[in-house]
């Protein structure tokens, strides 16, 4: 049968943002249901930058197991390179077999977004239509996609430290999405007038503090995914109520770590994790008043989620190269 090679190219024609979506709300879901194990993570820094490995299964149609290396180089860009690049290696896990080997960077940016959606979709009020994008690169295009999927937005108003690029990303999605799209320079407004707040910059201070926020909110810190980032404001996430992806994550490396390191939480602190609010294992704080802070570090439950629906697609549809690895 052999093992599959599928390029960023590959995986973008196989998966949709609505089929990410799916795929990731139903992993989160196994999850809270017991059906997957916890995900692994495991950080390495070199000269320059950091490689992050997190890897999971999951049963669904087979047993299926994914292991993702991602190279995080913030000196990239000015090389003209990608910040974020890597592979992802899909695995039958009944046998071991190497399924496919595939570029981890359109599954990546898709995954992310969608898990913030599942989290919109369960945590934001049923009324919520104004959004507050921080940071308008590639997660920035693939939240406002994803949000639209699951609420009736009518204006995002988009910040980012380079003004031209909330622009770029209005003009380029203004037609799309059926919302307003607002550039924005004064985040604190904006902020503090709308009913979800994404932040998903590569920060490593605070920038978003219980000051910006009004009572209500439903706040997802995504940047925060290497113990060197930083967006929200311990205090924020001490006055409100926090659903994390992964607690065990968050308290090493997403924003709930500086909480903790400023002794204003604990992990036990934590309302829940999102596989439980998904599953229904845990109440939902939806209707409780209060500011809910969707803490985002990124598991590699997603990641199979979704690598398994791309490489379904891609066997059927003759997608990619297959080579025999262990010959």
């Amino acid at each position: 049968m052999g093992t599959r090679i599928l390029t960023r190219s590959d995986v973008a024609s196989l998966l949709s943002a609505a089929d990410c979506l799916a795929a990731v709300e139903g992993g989160f879901r196994a999850q809270g249901l017991g059906q997957a194990p916890p995900s692994g993570a495991l950080g390495h820094h070199v000269a320059g930058g950091a490689f992050h490995l997190k890897a999971a299964s999951m049963v669904t149609d087979r047993p299926w197991f994914a292991a993702k290396v991602n190279g995080n180089f913030f000196g990239n860009p000015a090389a003209g390179l990608p910040r974020i690049q890597g592979a992802l290696m899909l695995c039958d896990a009944e046998f071991g077999t190497p399924l496919a080997v595939m570029d981890s960077i359109e599954i990546t940016i898709l995954r992310t977004a969608a898990a913030t959606a599942v989290a919109a979709k369960y945590l934001s009020r049923d009324d919520a239509h104004t959004v507050t994008i921080v940071g308008c690169g590639l997660q920035g295009r693939a939240h406002v996609r994803a949000l639209a999927g699951v609420r009736e937005i009518r204006a995002f108003r988009l910040y980012d430290s380079d003004p031209s690029a909330a622009v770029r990303l209005a003009d380029e999605l203004g037609d799309a999405i059926g919302a307003a799209m607002e550039p924005v320079t004064d985040l604190r407004v904006a902020a503090r007038d709308s009913d979800i707040v994404v932040t998903c910059t590569p920060s490593r201070t605070a920038f978003i503090g219980v000051e910006n926020i009004k009572p209500g909110t439903f706040v997802a810190g995504v940047g925060a995914d290497s113990d060197e980032k930083q967006e929200l404001d311990p205090q924020l996430l001490a006055s409100g109520l926090v659903v994390t992806d992964s607690t065990a994550q968050c308290a090493a490396f997403g924003d709930l770590r500086y909480a903790i390191a400023a002794g204003l939480m604990t992990a036990t602190d934590v309302h829940a994790e999102l596989a439980a609010i998904v599953a229904g294992t845990a109440i939902n704080p939806r209707d409780s008043g209060r500011t809910i802070i969707f803490d985002s570090t990124g598991t590699a439950i997603q990641d199979v989620a979704s690598a398994a629906v791309v490489y379904r697609r891609a066997v059927e549809r003759g997608v990619g190269t297959t080579v025999n690895l262990a010959g």
